[in-house]
């Protein structure tokens, strides 16, 4: 007997859970949930563009650009690892839109690794923070208005809570720098993907950067 884990069919709301099956844990006082946590990761990244903004000196927009390039990079692997895969088992037409989902998040890993890559004051990096803010906008505007409402309509509340907690896994394991060349999809994601966070945080502590 075991809970619903991201590979198998995640049970929906209303629907009775297997007899082979046991239901989640019940979600924890305090605890977001799925939809909550990857909620609160939209309002920190969206604070980073705006303090991107209001920056007084090349170091402190250079500081904003790496832990931008750290959250959205983790966000994306998260995502990856733990939201798309049983969203495309429950959502209406979820291949083609996952599939969708990954194309788009393929655009801003190609801005966050061209970010990644400028010297501090390079006169490029105010236009490629713009572009990349316009991409995460779009990306709020697809997945609060449509993709995670219809989520929590088709998954229970505790099966939600158990995501949540597996996505909070992915992302103390996630890397912290872009990879648009890597796989994108298990079973490779979750083989490959550790070791690129092991690398990732390998150089953020040479180059003196926040790995946490």
């Amino acid at each position: 007997m075991r809970a619903w884990c991201g590979t198998d069919d995640p049970p929906r709301a209303g629907r009775r859970p297997s007899p082979t099956r046991t239901a989640a844990a019940p979600h924890e006082e305090g605890a977001m949930d799925a939809i909550e946590l990857l909620q609160h990761d939209h309002r920190r990244v969206e604070q980073l563009f705006r303090d991107h903004r209001a920056a007084a000196s090349v170091t402190q927009r250079r500081a904003v650009v790496e832990l931008t390039v750290r959250e959205l990079s983790r966000h994306a692997a998260v995502e990856e690892m733990a939201l798309y895969p049983p969203a495309r088992k429950v959502l209406a037409d979820g291949p083609r839109r996952i599939e969708e989902c990954l194309s788009d998040d393929m655009a801003v890993k190609k801005l966050l690794l061209a970010l990644d890559r400028l010297p501090p004051g390079d006169d490029r990096e105010g236009e490629l923070m713009t572009q990349l803010r316009r991409e995460f906008e779009e990306h709020v505007r697809e997945q609060e208005g449509e993709l995670l409402p219809e989520l929590r309509a088709r998954l229970t509340p505790q099966h939600l809570a158990e995501l949540g907690r597996r996505i909070d896994r992915a992302r103390r394991g996630a890397p912290t720098r872009p990879h648009p060349n890597a796989p994108d999809h298990p079973p490779a994601l979750t083989v490959l993907g550790p070791v690129a966070a092991a690398y990732d945080r390998f150089r953020d502590r040479l180059q003196g950067r926040p790995s946490t």
